[in-house]
């Protein structure tokens, strides 16, 4: 006899639409970027090259960083000098990030520079 329990549970069956499944293998696949490790390549040989292309990441994300950083002051010296229709409070606050921001970007870059 089977319990009504049983009967009322949901199947957990995953049943994803072609067109995710597609995506799934895409996200899978090695990019461009990637390279295989040639087959004579030995572990310290690989280890360099695998170190090179993270600081190669690293200099892209930090430059990503930079960008939004400038993005930021940018929105910050509008809505700072957007006048009465921000709320005085905000206003104060995208001032003192747009400021604030330049001298980041600027740190930033001086550390990269060193780097």
């Amino acid at each position: 006899m089977v319990s009504r329990v049983a009967r009322t549970r949901p199947r957990l069956v995953e049943q994803a639409a072609p067109e995710m499944k597609v995506v799934a293998l895409q996200a899978l696949a090695p990019t461009p970027a990637e390279k295989p490790a040639p087959a004579s390549e030995t572990l310290a040989e690989q280890i360099r090259r695998l170190q090179a292309e993270a600081k190669s990441l690293a200099r892209s994300h930090v430059d990503a960083l930079r960008l939004a950083l400038i993005e930021v002051e940018r929105l910050a010296e509008e809505i700072g000098a957007g006048g009465d229709v921000y709320p005085t409070g905000v206003r104060e606050l995208a001032r003192r990030f747009a400021s604030e921001t330049d001298t980041k970007v600027q740190a930033l870059m001086a550390i990269v520079a060193r780097t």
